[in-house]
């Protein structure tokens, strides 16, 4: 679990970043969840932009994909989720 300061922290970093990957009206699928989960490793911290036409709520789109990736969520700000996981090999982002 992250602290407050933690989260503070880690939505500093990510004000700068931009989505890279969209749910869609598909919403989160197996595939989707792989792939974040192998960025994660690379970034440790990623955007995740949900589309108008996505069925499913915000929320219920945070934890599948927290769930699937064994991420934290960060912060749910409108259409975007912001998640963190520590990576194994690529450690960039020392938390306070």
């Amino acid at each position: 679990m992250l602290t407050g300061k933690q989260k503070r922290f880690l939505r500093s970093k990510a004000h700068h970043l931009k989505p890279i990957f969209q749910v869609g009206k598909e919403g989160v699928n197996e595939n989707m969840v792989k792939q974040i989960g192998e960025a994660l490793e690379k970034r440790e911290l990623l955007k995740v932009s949900i589309l108008q036409n996505c069925a499913d709520d915000k929320n219920t789109v945070a934890t599948q994909l927290s769930e699937g990736t064994a991420a934290e969520v960060v912060q749910i700000i409108g259409n975007n989720i912001v998640l963190y996981r520590e990576s194994e090999e690529h450690k960039e982002i020392q938390l306070p």
